[in-house]
């Protein structure tokens, strides 16, 4: 199978990789410091698994010349489908999104916020024909595709495809250089299953696709059913087609999410195909494996990307990322290694790194706010109110002004919580699951009466610390838990604010200070967790209960976690 991977996925794209030893050398001599933890690259050259230990469930990679770039989805965050760049495949930076709002339907406005967990679902990532394409499926509201010339962007608005009536998630593209036609597959869950196909499972139909990758050209044809078959994959390795998905296998403890593949060796992308599950859980990992893509290296070697899914249920990080090594065994990929000898592969722990010689690095974390843009690691929950926060209005601050919460719609149960109605709370991901601590700086000088602002941790619950300033003129520092407790600490004086947050494991708990140096505790441990598809996330929140009046100044977040880093010099 070495050197197969020009026409693997989409279109050539194994070029320009004999200029990888040059680019080591070039980012080595230029890099910034760097530390490493309990996972990622060991700066030895191996790697721990999880490679991206946060939330980047979903995920598609694409590879052009030296370079390897991968998508993940984040429902209802602004903005949506975060890209991510790699030189080694281990070691991962943000490069940018797609969709800088979610426009395609409006419960995703910050006046509406009723999109909690949708939005942006897993999708497909190519580079056809100079041409970047990324698609995903909103079962809500159908199959949408957006284009763009530079990965970083612009990216054209989102364009429908093709309704909801005939897609549920999870779409592949595929543009064969040979026959020169274009396909999509994806998950029509059961919706248009027959009553004797419904007991399968879901139903995964193979679409004609216009060569521009803009129309579907006919009605579909189902190519599998499976229990929970989704997350497709097309790849033409050797003159063979094949089929990847993520489906359900067994029953109670042993059920596990496995990766399999089909095979078909005819000319044909309708088969007929072989089947084979290549990928289990196991070696120590207890949630399933599965939903990835594959690489290939320099020297022919290939690898597999694929997140632990939540079944367990997942800790409260989400769904990272692993790297697993594939070795072909009669034209089948075994992804990992076969540690219980069943010819099933399992997950690895540590690995010897694909590529030697880049620097270890990681997604940005810390941030001054001493740029005009806001950083990538920052997203909105739903999409932001544009007119309320500012990078320019007091350069070196984020400024968050002050919204009043929407009122609750009937019957939605995430508007029971006024948290979950505030528009502009913007965060980033968590790392890891070990230890971690985030600190931020704030200026309250900007309160007014009726303004609750400051620092949020959320996810399947949230955790605010933050203060209130009441009618009478005076600010109390306040707790306030998922379910709308609120607990309030005597009256502060000044206008700075240190927030220190810390973790151990799942167990949570919050401090502050007025000086930057003593700080003091508030408030008891607490317990985060995965919910609505999302990991714990660190953030900052400001809304006003009576007028659109204050705001908060965020002067700088740091964070350390207990993994890769890249640290300015």
């Amino acid at each position: 199978m070495q050197n197969a991977f020009e026409n693997a996925k989409h279109r050539p794209a194994y070029l320009g990789l004999c200029l990888a030893v040059f680019a080591h050398a070039i980012i080595c001599c230029s890099t910034a410091l760097a530390k490493t933890g309990s996972w990622g690259d060991q700066g030895d050259g191996t790697y721990n698994n999880p490679i991206l230990n946060a939330d980047y469930p979903d995920v598609d990679v694409e590879q052009v010349g030296d370079t390897y770039y991968m998508i993940s989805s984040k429902q209802h965050m602004c903005p949506g489908m975060v890209i991510l760049e790699s030189k080694d495949m281990v070691n991962w930076t943000t490069i940018g999104h797609v969709w800088d709002k979610l426009s395609w339907a409006p419960e995703y406005s910050w006046d509406a916020m009723q999109g909690y967990p949708f939005g942006v679902w897993a999708g497909d990532f190519t580079y056809q024909d100079g041409k970047w394409y990324c698609y995903q499926i909103d079962f809500r509201h159908g199959l949408f595709m957006s284009t763009a010339t530079d990965l970083r962007g612009p990216w054209t608005q989102p364009y429908k495809m093709l309704p909801t009536e005939s897609v549920f998630d999870d779409p592949a593209v595929f543009w064969d250089q040979e026959s020169k036609v274009a396909y999509l597959i994806c998950n029509a869950g059961r919706k248009r299953a027959s009553l004797k196909n419904k007991s399968l499972g879901n139903e995964n139909y193979l679409f004609k696709m216009s060569w521009d990758g803009r129309e579907i050209l006919d009605e579909g044809t189902l190519v599998y059913t499976g229990p929970g078959a989704e997350a497709a994959k097309i790849y033409k390795i050797d003159n063979t087609w094949y089929l990847f998905f993520a489906e359900w296998r067994g029953e109670g403890d042993k059920r596990d999410r496995k990766q399999i593949v089909l095979r078909s060796k005819t000319d044909s992308i309708y088969g007929p195909y072989d089947r084979k599950v290549v990928f289990e859980r196991g070696n120590g990992i207890e949630r399933s494996c599965s939903q990835g893509g594959l690489m290939q290296a320099p020297n022919g070697s290939w690898w597999y990307t694929h997140q632990l899914i939540q079944n367990i249920p997942a800790p409260f990080q989400g769904r990272p990322q692993c790297l697993e090594p594939v070795e072909w065994v009669d034209g089948w990929p075994m992804i990992g290694e076969d540690i219980d000898n069943d010819g099933i592969g399992e997950p690895v722990l540590s690995y010897k790194k694909p590529i030697d010689g880049f620097p270890v690095n990681a997604p940005p974390s810390d941030d001054e706010f001493d740029l005009d843009k806001l950083g990538l690691q920052w997203e909105w929950n739903h999409n932001p109110r544009d007119s309320h926060w500012s990078l320019t209005e007091r350069p070196g601050f984020l400024r968050i002004n002050a919204s009043v919460p929407i009122p609750p719609a009937a019957n939605y149960k995430m508007h029971r919580q006024v948290f979950w109605r505030a528009c502009n709370t913007v965060s980033q991901r968590i790392m890891g699951t070990t230890t971690g601590t985030a600190t931020a700086k704030l200026d309250l000088s900007g309160l007014k009466p009726g303004q609750k602002a400051g620092f949020v941790r959320f996810g399947a619950a949230f955790h605010l610390i933050g203060v209130h300033a009441n009618d009478d003129g005076t600010r109390k520092l306040f707790l306030m838990d998922h379910d709308g407790k609120e607990t309030q600490s005597d009256t502060l004086k000044g206008n700075d604010l240190f927030i220190r947050t810390s973790n151990e494991g799942d167990r949570a708990s919050f401090e502050f200070s007025v000086n930057g140096k003593t700080f003091k505790r508030f408030g008891p441990e607490f317990t985060v967790k995965f919910g609505n598809w999302t990991g714990d996330r660190l953030g900052f929140f400001c809304w006003n209960e009576s007028l659109e009046d204050g705001y908060l100044d965020i002067d700088y977040f740091h964070y350390d976690y207990d993994g890769p880093k890249a640290v300015k010099e």
